[in-house]
């Protein structure tokens, strides 16, 4: 069977987009801090580098370093963990304008996308000319360091932006015909870190419903072949591309002839153009910007509607809502709700409500005071940041029974008094008991996420009190007296050592007989600070009635923190 020809491809490469998906997402670091450019970050994703800025790169930071070489070479370096929704949605209306200008645009991962170089070249005037049309886009579009990469297949033109591109001359054409003369002098390895170097068994990634299935990333076959090959004394596609055919087959099987094929410029895979997902989210503009909250909502009401019918058209529903507000005078307000169930529109127009009602700042002599929305809303955009199918969510046939009576009451509860007038319990982590229990707003479901109470009781909480715990948790300490049997006092010194032998408890007046114990467990807190810090001993007590208490000796004051019924 003939071997279909390399096509020529145009690749569009953005270095270290993770880095720059922070600043266009509504920017900045973990907890609200501005991204200075000057500022050296690194993404880390599993202890390893995979994007950095130019000022860690300066410092010696490089992709693939383990966090602690980073941190060695750079001291003042922010390290920030990746995070690939944030990059898909901030790559999402670059790849959109792409798309007006060069129609059938294959995304391949944040950061990198490719299409055929055929059509755009005709109507551009040329290859080059076409990739500068794009370039310039981008750079309207604020996005300054973009390369591009022509070449025959996409691998090739892969490596023809990463490493033939610059930002002085950011376009870098390999001529038809010379791909192996390209690539012969670049390292082997480039055959494990390439995104386009893929082929039938590669690993694919895809975002249901979004992006489509992109390949993204070698298998990790590659891998394993390319450090056999630099034990081999194979350093370049060069050498590799030299080996014959039958003796790669033989060695690597079909994998092997693949990348083999590769690394003599014959990439015989083309483009693959997404499908562009259709446009979920809507918009309202108000002119003049209103500064009253129900003036917005009610004229959020027919988007809303719009909104619901366009996920329903596609037998969708939306599970996770993101509200962003655009002021007048440019400020932002951005939040991602949850629902228990699945929006409709009545829910959404809540959500746009409830948003304005904590974010909106208060009418004072120079507008609106306070808050992060200090003049009329002028823009409000409502997204789906999850969805669901929405048979999952179809009433059924003899109706939800009373867990479905209970939350149509809830909400309408909610509805009337505001996004937290109808609390759940929820437990979280911490050392203390009451730090564990967390109100949280009926239909916030914030169990997942870095941030979530999911992963709050994950993490490691030396001192915690561990499992059964007390039916019983008291909102403030119950002050008590422990006393030994004589009627002195009891402490617990600095090695962990009961001065005498618990015998006594007196709570609430009642003296009460110790008739066994368990203890000391200490609980040391934030040591670093002498303002926070705490150091404290819990205790297990059962009485002579049959009552059974947690206690915590703070220096000589003893105090009830719950009790077991």
């Amino acid at each position: 069977m003939a071997v279909q020809s390399p096509v020529r491809s145009l690749v569009l490469w953005f270095p270290d987009w993770p880095v720059t998906a922070l600043t266009r997402d509504g920017g900045g670091l973990p907890g609200g801090v501005p991204l200075d450019p000057r500022r050296a970050v690194a993404v880390m994703e599993r202890n390893l580098v995979v994007a950095c800025s130019a000022s860690a790169r300066a410092e010696g930071v490089r992709r693939g370093q383990r966090r602690r070489d980073a941190q060695a070479r750079c001291p003042g370096l922010t390290v920030v963990p990746a995070d690939p929704v944030r990059d898909h949605r901030a790559f999402a209306p670059l790849v959109s304008r792409i798309e007006e200008r060069a129609p059938g645009v294959q995304l391949v991962r944040p950061g990198l996308c490719a299409l055929r170089a055929r059509g755009p070249a005709r109507y551009y005037g040329g290859e080059i000319e076409a990739a500068r049309v794009l370039l310039d886009e981008m750079h309207a579009l604020g996005v300054d360091d973009v390369r591009a990469g022509i070449a025959d297949g996409p691998f090739t033109a892969e490596q023809a932006a990463q490493a033939g591109a610059s930002a002085a001359e950011p376009v870098f054409s390999v001529p038809s015909g010379g791909a192996a003369g390209f690539l012969a002098p670049l390292s082997v390895a480039v055959l494990d870190a390439s995104s386009l170097g893929a082929g039938p068994s590669g690993a694919r990634v895809s975002k249901p419903g979004v992006w489509g299935g992109a390949p993204l990333g070698a298998a990790p076959a590659s891998a394993d072949l390319v450090g056999l090959l630099a034990r081999l004394g194979v350093q370049t596609l060069g050498e590799f591309a030299a080996m014959p055919p039958d003796r790669v087959r033989e060695r690597f099987g079909e994998r092997g002839i693949r990348l083999h094929a590769l690394s003599g410029g014959r990439d015989s895979r083309p483009v693959e153009p997404r499908t562009p997902p259709p446009e979920l989210h809507r918009e309202i503009a108000f002119e003049p910007p209103l500064e009253i909250a129900d003036q917005v909502a009610f004229g959020m009401r027919v988007t809303a509607d719009e909104f619901i019918a366009g996920l329903g058209a596609i037998d969708l529903v939306c599970t996770e809502l993101r509200v962003e507000l655009v002021g007048d005078r440019g400020e932002r307000s951005e939040r991602v709700w949850l629902h228990p169930g699945s929006f409709d529109a009545g829910a959404v127009v809540d959500r746009v409500r409830w948003q304005l009602a904590e974010d909106v700042g208060k009418p004072g002599e120079g507008g609106l005071e306070g808050g992060l929305l200090r003049s009329g809303v002028a823009l409000v955009r409502i997204s789906p940041e999850a969805v669901d199918a929405a048979s999952h969510h179809a009433p059924a046939i003899f109706g939800g029974g009373p867990e479905e009576r209970v939350h149509h009451a809830l909400s309408r509860v909610q509805a009337m008094l505001g996004h937290r007038g109808v609390l759940t319990p929820e437990i979280s982590g911490g050392r203390w008991l009451v730090e564990r229990q967390v109100l949280v707003p009926w239909g916030d479901r914030h169990a997942t996420g870095k941030d979530g109470l999911a992963a709050q009781r994950a993490r490691p909480w030396p001192g915690s009190l561990p499992d059964p715990l007390p039916t019983t948790v008291f909102a403030e300490p119950v002050p008590v007296d422990v006393r030994a049997l004589g009627g002195e006092t009891i402490d617990v010194d600095e090695r962990g050592v009961v001065s005498a032998v618990p015998a006594v408890l007196v709570e609430s007046g009642r003296r009460r007989v110790i008739e066994a114990w368990a203890g000391p467990w200490p609980v040391v807190e934030r040591t670093w600070d002498p303002m926070r810090a705490r150091r404290a001993h819990r205790f297990q007590v059962v009485d002579a009635d049959g009552g059974a208490w947690l206690l915590v000796c703070e220096g000589d004051v003893w105090t009830a923190e719950a009790s077991y019924d």
